[in-house]
């Protein structure tokens, strides 16, 4: 498959942004993935969509402030990191910008309290670095570090909270599971009323999310590996789920890929703590999943396969193509689609 038949034209003015006062007050396109039947609601009516034989299951990372800012100590040159994961103790995988003016052996200064060593160059800008700190890491990233927003939001974030899920817990991602920022707790808690049963699971988004295609042919790209887990008590309610018949509903690409990463595996959900670079592109089977709750995503990105996957190309691109004619707001802090 070519990469460029994952491609649409998107007007600029349709990137959202900011996000909207009210999460739940974005619109929604509920699209039938089997006929392509189209509807258009807002996110707060998909309440109407689930019920008491439905499982929600969202991915309750939290993202961290983890654009940082220093410089060498040697040569005083200014250095941008966006951290994606910590690989070992007090060591990180990281983006670094520049790239060609670190080396392994070069000490980066932050503030006082924290220094980091490169300890490995890799491909892509990509970087290992070991940090040294007084204190806490966290609440010294915590001082210094920005959320890092997209590349294609220029806006400033004036509340950074808007870039997490409300039901954000485990510290460790570098963007936002987008999906879920359309929930507010009222609206989970009107789902609970409802009789829908909610589970969380994790998955730290990294750089396999949000990393452009850089080969022609879908099947020659290679996903990054992000970390993700299930707790016991999720995997025996969703495999429960699974025998009863009920429909397990995906709030997101991170929870699909999760879901679907411990399924293929094992052939069941399991209590698990592991890395996945699971790449889903049209011709792959789900196995975990019976709808999905998804964002708008960038032309020819493995997110936009995804999708297409779970419905086909040609539904999504016409949804796709209906939604841009309706000037829905598109990416991370854009409107949502139900794929049912």
């Amino acid at each position: 498959m070519d990469v460029k038949d994952f491609d649409y034209y998107l007007p600029e003015e349709l990137i959202a942004q900011t996000p909207l006062e009210k999460r739940s007050d974005s619109r929604l396109e509920v699209v039938d993935r089997i006929s392509g039947k189209i509807e258009h609601k807002h996110f707060y009516d998909i309440v109407n969509y689930l019920d008491e034989n439905d499982c929600l299951v969202l991915n309750n990372t939290k993202v961290m402030p983890s654009r940082i800012y220093g410089e060498k100590v040697d040569t005083k040159a200014k250095i941008e990191f966006l951290l994606l994961k910590e690989i070992d103790k007090d060591v990180y995988e990281a983006l670094s910008r520049p790239f060609r003016r670190i080396k392994v052996g070069s000490i980066i200064y932050f503030s006082d309290s924290l220094k980091g060593e490169i300890i490995e160059k890799l491909d892509e800008g990509i970087c290992h670095i070991k940090f040294s700190y007084k204190g806490i890491f966290i609440e010294e990233l915590e001082k210094l570090g920005e959320t890092p927003l997209p590349p294609y939001i220029h806006e400033k974030l004036k509340d950074s909270s808007r870039y997490q899920t409300v039901y954000a817990k485990e510290l460790g991602s570098a963007a936002a599971p987008t999906a879920g920022l359309h929930f507010t707790k009222e609206l989970l808690k009107e789902l609970e009323d409802k009789g829908v049963k909610i589970y969380y699971v994790t998955l730290h988004v990294g750089l396999g999310t949000f990393r452009p295609m850089s080969v022609d042919k879908v099947e020659d790209h290679v996903m990054h590996s992000e970390w993700y887990h299930m707790s016991s008590e999720v995997a025996s309610a969703l495999n429960q789920a699974k025998k009863d018949g009920k429909r397990i509903v995906s709030v997101g690409t991170t929870s699909t890929r999760t879901l679907e990463s411990i399924y293929s595996k094992y052939g069941c959900f399991k209590n698990v703590s592991e890395e996945t670079n699971i790449f889903i592109y049209p011709g792959y089977k789900f196995k975990a999943i019976d709808a999905l709750i998804t964002n708008f995503h960038l032309p020819k990105s493995t997110l936009v396969m995804l999708v297409s996957a779970f419905a086909s190309r040609e539904i999504i691109m016409n949804a796709y193509k209906e939604a841009i004619e309706r000037k829905y707001r598109f990416f991370s802090f854009g409107d949502a689609m139900f794929l049912k």
